[in-house]
């Protein structure tokens, strides 16, 4: 895999394109070595930290957006139990876990979550079936939402809330779609306006390496609310998630990143 990512990069960045960006944490050492071979040629990457004079890493505060989903799950649950199911452990997911788990706690401090992960290879966020087993586990044992954060791996999770009748929520784009009525909400990261204001950066001559985090403050994060959670998500919720939402913008609320490592 890493040999074809670094195929596609070499292949732009000989093209003399302006900029190239590496979309996921899988392709870190990929951007590391290409952007160290074309030193004139800039680079972007989604979801990671690459330390050159040439890339801009584009992270996000998945935690934030993580304790807004994770606060709607403890207000939805009746059954005082709900879960997380993450792909593999890395840095990144446990951003998710993290902020998802306080969020829950924030609502109610005697909440059960119960954490499970899909594997430790890239194959954790590509396995529908194991996805669907580890929530088959956890809505038996009394969870009423899981949160994944898992790539595909997860649809097992959307078809296990459609099966047993319990909620899920989405990660990373609006999954709301995929099981109406059974999607509580969906953890959005906008990745968009993160490359669109990248792209503006180098037509503008703007371009600075680094990272550059977005959080709930710069738009980078939200939940979903659409035609088809309007019936589970109450406005009582979305109120009480967009007072949530503020204090966290203003920093009444500190999520603790203690146990977050860098990415």
């Amino acid at each position: 895999k890493m040999s074809e990512d670094i195929k596609y990069l070499q292949q732009y960045a000989s093209m003399g394109y302006d900029l190239v960006i590496g979309v996921g944490f899988l392709m870190q050492d990929s951007i590391k070595k290409v952007a160290a071979k074309y030193p004139d040629v800039k680079f972007a990457i989604i979801d990671s930290y690459v330390d050159r004079p040439n890339v801009k890493s584009i992270l996000f505060k998945e935690e934030e957006g993580s304790f807004l989903v994770g606060a709607l799950a403890a207000m939805k649950s009746k059954t005082g139990k709900v879960g997380f199911i993450g792909g593999m452990k890395v840095p990144l997911i446990k951003k998710f876990e993290v902020g998802y788990v306080q969020g829950a706690t924030y609502i109610d401090p005697n909440i059960e979550v119960k954490i499970l992960y899909a594997g430790s290879g890239q194959q954790a966020f590509h396995d529908p079936v194991k996805g669907k087993e580890l929530a088959d586990t956890l809505y038996s044992s009394g969870v009423d939402v899981i949160y994944h954060a898992a790539g595909s791996t997860g649809n097992g999770v959307i078809n296990s809330a459609r099966e047993n009748k319990k909620f899920v929520i989405g990660v990373d784009s609006n999954q709301n779609y995929m099981a109406p009525g059974f999607v509580l909400t969906s953890m959005v990261k906008k990745v968009d306006n993160g490359v669109y204001k990248t792209i503006k950066e180098v037509l503008e001559n703007s371009f600075q390496s680094g990272r550059e985090e977005l959080g709930l403050k710069e738009g980078g994060l939200d939940y979903a609310y659409d035609e088809h959670n309007k019936e589970v998500l109450t406005q009582e919720m979305k109120d009480r998630v967009e007072e949530i939402k503020k204090n966290i913008i203003e920093g009444e609320i500190k999520i603790d990143r203690s146990e977050i490592t860098e990415n």
